[in-house]
């Protein structure tokens, strides 16, 4: 049996739940994180490589004789990192660049859905330079809410929902004077907006196959009831019941199959994990964005439910290979809370002790997102701080046992929302 060294790259829950996954594998040798946190240094070697420097993963993979590279967030993707890696002759599980434009540009994107006929909002795109043209675009339209995305990566908080005109104006001056979305706004997508009910597809493609790993619904929001500004996500649950067995059927035909063949007739083939967001209305299902790899925190329930060996999914996805394996998943709903800063997603402070972790109950998982260590004490480092899930046979036993262990972990100005899951509720 061949054993296979990883460099998994990325230090947030997202990484630190893929580690946990690939440390399971039979096939793993030694697992190296860049930089991880101190949740993956539990289960991994953290290595202090500055990721944005390519040159510097490839000669740390030479160096640790590394048979394959995951990189976990989008913006090393989105930057080239896989396509690099491949020119150097090192294995990576991930798109290219021009696969990963699918997230990278929503311009790109929508062009794309309308090309190859898989529903999405209608939607128009104007330059930063041409926001005057975009509010007349609006005013003539005259339909509210009206959704305004950023082009480019923003960090999950490049989406506005505008509810009057004066709103839409504020949102364009926001994406010109705000220095962390102005690289982004370049060029601004405004959309029509969607009634219904948001959930999220998660699917592994070898850019010949592709298939359904599992679902869950996120909340973006940061307040109870959907509330608030956007975040980085409060909370997922999986699997989410209003993706009916016949809506799924439905999403593989209209969307997952017809994205992947396009990509293909594209010349970029789709190798790694793809994400699609979607929008459950009245029409059917229908596309709001596209992710070039997992979601966070959809990525903390969804890889404890899943059956298969991660690690070997994704060296035959590599490989082209991926028809060779069945995907499974156990029968267990999972519920995943976002403990955040006092302040998030604006201004926090950081270096809050964390007390609790260890009362945590064997059965539930607890994912470290922004934390960092100062001597033996593990301290706040980020917005969103850690993520608890937990588990039950039902989706109301999973929330119960989530939110019974969140009440466990203390840190000053701990903030997460109370209602995570209660949507899926409903459906059940």
């Amino acid at each position: 049996m061949a054993i296979y060294n990883v460099l998994l790259i990325g230090g947030g829950g997202r990484e630190h739940s893929i580690a946990w996954k690939l440390k399971q594998s039979e096939l793993l040798g030694a697992l190296y994180a860049a930089p991880g946190n101190p949740g993956t240094e539990q289960i991994a070697q953290n290595v202090d490589i500055d990721i944005a420097d390519f040159a510097s993963v490839v000669d740390f993979a030479e160096q640790k004789q590394i048979d394959l590279v995951v990189v976990g967030p989008e913006k090393p993707l989105v930057d080239g990192l896989a396509d690099y890696l491949e020119e150097h002759g090192v294995p990576v599980f991930g798109p290219s660049r021009e696969a990963a434009k699918l997230e990278g540009s929503k311009e790109f994107a929508k062009k794309f859905m309308k090309k190859y006929d898989i529903p999405t909002a209608g939607y128009e795109t104007f330059a930063s330079d041409e926001f005057d043209q975009a509010l007349s675009y609006i005013r003539k339209k005259n339909q509210f809410p009206v959704v305004l995305k950023a082009d480019g990566l923003a960090a999950g908080k490049g989406v506005f929902i505008c509810e009057t005109e004066d709103e839409a104006s504020r949102r364009f001056r926001q994406f010109t004077e705000d220095e962390n979305l102005s690289k982004a706004a370049g060029t601004v997508v405004v959309e029509e907006f969607m009634q219904g009910e948001e959930a999220s597809v998660f699917v592994i493609s070898d850019g010949h196959s592709a298939k359904v790993i599992h679902n869950a619904q996120d909340h973006k929001r940061i307040g109870d009831g959907d509330t608030g500004l956007n975040t980085g996500g409060m909370g997922a649950y999986s699997p989410a019941p209003v993706l009916t067995p016949a809506i799924l059927e439905q999403v593989e035909r209209e969307i997952i199959l017809p994205t992947i063949t396009g990509m293909q007739l594209e010349e970029s083939p789709y190798k790694g994990i793809l994400y699609i967001g979607l929008m459950i209305t009245e029409d059917g299902p229908k596309v709001v964005e596209y992710n070039c790899r997992f979601g966070d925190p959809e990525c903390q329930v969804i890889l404890p439910s899943f059956e298969n060996d991660l690690l070997d999914l994704m060296i035959l996805s590599e490989a082209q290979r991926l028809d060779e394996r069945e995907l499974k998943t156990d029968n267990q709903f999972r519920c995943c809370v976002v403990l955040a800063s006092e302040g998030y997603p604006g201004k926090y402070e950081k270096g809050k002790p964390i007390k609790g972790i260890d009362q945590v109950d064997p059965e539930a998982l607890v994912f470290h997102a922004g934390t960092s260590r100062t001597n033996s004490q593990i301290v706040t480092a980020g917005g969103r701080v850690l993520n608890v899930v937990g588990s039950g046979d039902t989706l109301q036993e999973a929330i119960d046992h989530t939110y019974k262990n969140v009440r466990r972990i203390t840190f000053d100005g701990v903030y997460y929302r109370s209602d995570i899951g209660r949507k899926g509720l409903k459906h059940v």
